[in-house]
């Protein structure tokens, strides 16, 4: 694991994203065994085989993790963004399916 993206996690403003950050990096690191972390854009991104998979992208109030490849996938309304990208916004509080993320993760960068 990148220690820009650890210390990164770790400076967070909010606790609660602190700890939803970390369990998303660690459920990226178990779909995508060999995947490369780094800070870009201010930001963590995960790769694959050189192309992106997923970006954790913090605000004041939120968290939000993208998903990137999911033209091919139909995700629920809940979710925002593009075809080619689609993301899940998360405040403190939200009960997250960490499950759901973790399949559509696989389905989306198993042909990066």
């Amino acid at each position: 694991m990148n220690p820009e993206v650890s210390t990164f996690i770790e400076n967070l403003s909010q606790p609660w994203q602190v700890e939803v950050a970390d369990t998303l990096r660690k459920l990226v690191h178990e779909v995508i065994p060999d995947v490369e972390e780094r800070i870009q854009y201010k930001k963590p991104h995960f790769l694959k085989n050189g192309h992106y998979a997923a970006v954790i992208s913090p605000s004041k109030d939120a968290l939000t993790f993208m998903i990137m490849n999911t033209t091919d996938l139909e995700f629920p309304k809940h979710f925002g963004g593009p075809g080619e990208r689609r993301w899940l916004k998360m405040k403190e509080g939200d009960t997250v399916d960490y499950d759901v993320l973790r399949g559509f993760l696989k389905k989306a960068s198993s042909t990066l």
